[in-house]
């Protein structure tokens, strides 16, 4: 299989030490219940430019990358949002639906707070579908194939890393009801499903400037973007996307961009990372299981050792 990066044998021995320092930290955690990619951006620095290079020079602009089963199909929870922000922003730059203000709300409120609700609303407006009861089988066939529509669009991109993935399913607190469980499967064969390495090289687009547009990537950005300042934290929320995941392992220093997605099974995050005069770096982890789902050192310890991992690579410039 081919990559959107160039493996590297420096990134390779790095990589790997982080992961068996990872091992020796959380001895319960399976090697088979974590997945992860790293993508480290050498000088000239190709990302997060504004949108400086062409769609066809940021994808012939080398990156280095290691990954760590980030072919396999995982769980993604809350990390399908960065996928269906990316569609709604490509359906209102083609006009296939009209900004609004609920739009706007429900993007910000899906990216910046995890809402499910807010997830729910961009889904009907993507694929023009509702939720409720069952449905007879001509009219549910109907339904199912406009549901898919994000699918199609991540395969008509062409992209290798999403010939596996599947997002049409809607995030839940409970869990799905009437036609949504009939559409999940019985065995909830139908689930979403993610890799690291497709998460990756879609957040890599969208700090390249080249998701959509130059202008909707940096709004995108805008949404991602996440205050490590404890002082920002909300007091009131269990989950801040902060403690307990990657930006819980950097330095106050570091800028983030991030998003993040758990349950009672897995805990992951995706996220872009600048620490002064170190190179950038994008870091995409998912661990499944319990209790591993459940601790929060796993994501920071790991986000610690990557840190101090480009630390060894030289400065920025």
């Amino acid at each position: 299989m081919t990559f959107f990066f160039r493996k590297d044998e420096q990134l390779e021995n790095l990589g790997d030490r982080v992961l068996e320092a990872t091992w020796a930290e959380f001895p319960t955690l399976a090697r088979n219940q974590i997945a992860l990619t790293w993508i480290v951006y050498d000088p000239p620095v190709s990302v997060n430019t504004g949108g400086a290079l062409s769609p066809q020079a940021f994808w012939n602009f080398p990156v280095r990358g290691y990954s760590y089963r980030g072919v396999e199909r995982i769980y993604p929870a809350s990390i399908v949002k960065l996928f269906y922000l990316v569609a709604i922003q490509e359906w209102l730059e083609k006009g296939m639906v009209g900004s609004s203000p609920e739009i706007e709300r429900a993007m910000r409120d899906a990216i910046a707070d995890s809402s499910n609700d807010a997830t729910s609303l961009i889904v009907d407006v993507l694929s023009g579908t509702t939720s409720g009861p069952e449905l007879p089988a001509a009219p549910f066939e109907t339904w199912k194939t406009q549901r898919n529509i994000v699918n199609r669009y991540y395969q008509s991109l062409g992209w290798e890393e999403m010939a596996t993935i599947n997002v049409n399913q809607k995030t839940w607190c409970d869990g799905p009801y009437g036609r949504e469980r009939a559409f999940v499967g019985e065995l909830m064969d139908n689930r979403n499903m993610l890799t690291t390495n497709a998460t990756a090289r879609l957040l890599h687009s969208i700090v390249g400037g080249v998701a959509v547009s130059s202008g909707r990537s940096q709004a995108m950005m805008s949404l991602l973007k996440r205050s490590l300042n404890p002082a920002d934290l909300p007091t009131d929320n269990d989950e801040d996307q902060i403690t307990g995941f990657l930006g819980g392992g950097l330095p106050p220093e570091a800028q983030l961009w991030a998003k993040a997605g758990w349950t009672s099974q897995v805990r992951h995050d995706a996220a872009y990372i600048e620490i002064p005069n170190l190179r950038p770096y994008l870091l995409v982890v998912f661990t499944e299981g319990r209790p591993h789902s459940k601790n929060r050192q796993i994501l920071p310890f790991i986000s610690q050792q990557f840190a101090a991992a480009v630390a060894t690579l030289g400065n920025r410039e």
